[in-house]
C-alpha cells in the first residue's frame, strides 16, 4: 500500500468539556490513519494560552491501521490527564507519515453537537 500523510499535525481548537447531559459522555478524539508498513509512534504536546506546554502523551497506530485516540481516556507518562474545561491546542508528531482528523462530541445538552475537522500539517 502507498504511504500517505505527514509526520507533524496541528489542531488549534481543542476543548475537553466536563459536562454531559446524556448517556453519551462529552469527549474528543484524534483519529489517525497509518497506511505505512510500520507502526506509527505518536506523541501529543498540549499548548495553552496561559501556561507552558504539557508533554508525555503517547499512542501507537499500527501499520496499515487506524487508531481513535480518546482524549478523555488518554494519560501522560506521569499519569496526568488532559485538563477539562480548558481551551488548548495539540501538536501531534508521528514516527511515520499519517493522516489526522479531530472530532469533538459535546453532550452537555440534550441536543448533541458533533464537530470534526482534518488537522493541518505544515509542509515538510
Amino acid at each position: 500500500m502507498k504511504t500517505y500523510g505527514k509526520k507533524a499535525w496541528l489542531i488549534p481548537d481543542a476543548f475537553l468539556g466536563s459536562e454531559s447531559a446524556n448517556d453519551l459522555k462529552t469527549h474528543e478524539a484524534v483519529c489517525v490513519i497509518n497506511t505505512s508498513g510500520a507502526d506509527a509512534e505518536i506523541s501529543l504536546t498540549l499548548l495553552f494560552e496561559d501556561r507552558g506546554p504539557i508533554r508525555g502523551f503517547r499512542a501507537v497506530c499500527g501499520a496499515e491501521r487506524t487508531h481513535h485516540i480518546r482524549l478523555d481516556k488518554l494519560r501522560g507518562e506521569d499519569g496526568a490527564a488532559i485538563p477539562y474545561d480548558t481551551p488548548y491546542a495539540i501538536l501531534l508528531e508521528s514516527s511515520e507519515p499519517v493522516v489526522v482528523q479531530y472530532s469533538r462530541l459535546d453532550a452537555s445538552r440534550a441536543e448533541l453537537a458533533l464537530m470534526t475537522t482534518i488537522a493541518w500539517s505544515p509542509e515538510e
